[in-house]
């Protein structure tokens, strides 16, 4: 079983997941945002405008960028990290979603790629947009 400690990711590893989740966001959650943001404008909520990732030392994040349409907004726009991937070695990431509280939820631990991908493409848990 994987552990946790300072493993550093493969680069070829980092590129494939990379374009992996590219992949489904476009396929999957990039397609709707348009039509969400009209529903959020016509209430004055926060909206999504882009979904992406990230990568920040051994952890892959899911993200979402939030536009705050009130005019007096501190900030117009705002990020949002949802899922985390934590690289554990051997190929294996600990799978994890940021709760309310502002804390990462650890779910899934040493998932491959296939499976941490396929997983957050069928649990809403882990979707960066709703």
């Amino acid at each position: 079983m994987a552990t946790r400690g300072k493993t550093t990711v493969p680069e070829p590893l980092k590129q494939t997941l990379a374009l992996k989740a590219e992949q489904l966001l476009r396929e999957q959650f990039k397609p709707g945002l348009p039509i969400q943001a009209e529903a959020a404008k016509e209430h004055g909520f926060n909206y999504v405008v882009d979904v992406y990732t990230m990568w920040r030392g051994r952890y892959f994040y899911f993200c979402a960028k939030y536009r705050d349409p009130r005019n007096d907004a501190t900030e117009e726009y705002f990020e949002v990290r949802t899922t985390r991937l934590e690289y554990v070695g051997a190929q294996r990431f600990n799978l994890a979603y940021m709760r309310h509280t502002g804390k990462w939820c650890d779910v899934f631990p040493a998932l491959s790629l296939e499976e941490c991908l396929e997983t957050i493409g069928q649990e809403e848990l882990f979707w960066p947009v709703h």
